[in-house]
């Protein structure tokens, strides 16, 4: 092995110990072996074959559509005793659109988000808006909105179109749900429907922070809630997929 794959795995090793995105394009200008550089001996590592071949959107586009055909088991919406038969009881489900996707991960939509009683019910702790805005499209909450609660609030302004770069706010994401999961929150994410900007963000911590491969993460965030991610959303998720499959070759 050459000093010079020895320094980008390092590199690698290094960010993974410290929580520190490791794409090895941003290490590529800092990486130099007697004075020469290693623009070349890095590209060569990002184009090695991925056992089983590189993820697609077009693969993950089938994912969305192989479980599309199953249908979704009837659940109760979160917080509320399906037992209980009360017209009052009843009439408080009807503006809610919320489902928990992963143990303590909740998705829903802007009305719901913007439901405080309904929060603190379910004992929300962190909530994320990937919708956050003004404009038609978006929710218009921020942290005043929540100043009167213990909820912890990461607004991200992204529109939900397949040309907008939503993968620079993975690791923010992923951290951010992370905080309120490890420590034993909840984390509510949300946009506009709870279906494409919220469900990517969910894709995304699922990836990084649970070594979920992009067609495993679809396949049980589905099983809980009908998301729809945009293509380019896919798009964005299949290459996070290359990229942590890369990186775990890598240490393994």
């Amino acid at each position: 092995m050459t000093d010079i794959v020895v320094h980008i795995i390092n590199y690698v090793i290094f960010g993974t110990l410290y929580n520190i995105p490791c794409f090895i394009p941003a290490a590529i200008p800092l990486l130099h072996y007697n004075n020469k550089s290693c623009t070349i001996s890095a590209m060569y590592l990002l184009s090695l074959p991925l056992p089983g071949g590189e993820t697609t959107e077009r693969q993950l586009t089938l994912a969305i559509w192989a479980t599309a055909e199953k249908k979704l088991e009837f659940k109760p919406l979160p917080g509320f005793n399906p037992n209980l038969d009360n017209l009052q009881y009843y009439r408080a489900q009807q503006d809610i659109d919320c489902d928990e996707v992963y143990p303590g991960i909740y998705i829903g939509d802007g009305i719901t988000a913007k439901n405080k009683k309904y929060l603190k019910m379910l004992g929300i702790t962190h909530l994320l808006n990937a919708a956050e805005g003004r404009r038609y499209g978006f929710v218009n909450t921020d942290n005043n909105y929540y100043a009167d609660t213990t909820i912890k609030y990461l607004g991200l302004q992204v529109t939900d179109l397949p040309s907008v770069d939503i993968s620079k706010y993975f690791y923010i994401a992923a951290n951010f749900i992370d905080e309120a999961v490890s420590t034993g929150g909840k984390a509510f994410v949300n946009c506009m429907q709870g279906v494409s900007r919220s469900a990517t963000c969910v894709l995304a911590y699922l990836m990084i922070k649970k070594n979920m491969l992009a067609t495993d993460a679809i396949h049980l965030v589905r099983t809980n809630r009908d998301i729809h991610p945009n293509n380019g959303f896919l798009r964005q998720l299949a290459e996070l997929d290359n990229r942590l499959r890369r990186q775990r070759l890598r240490l393994y």
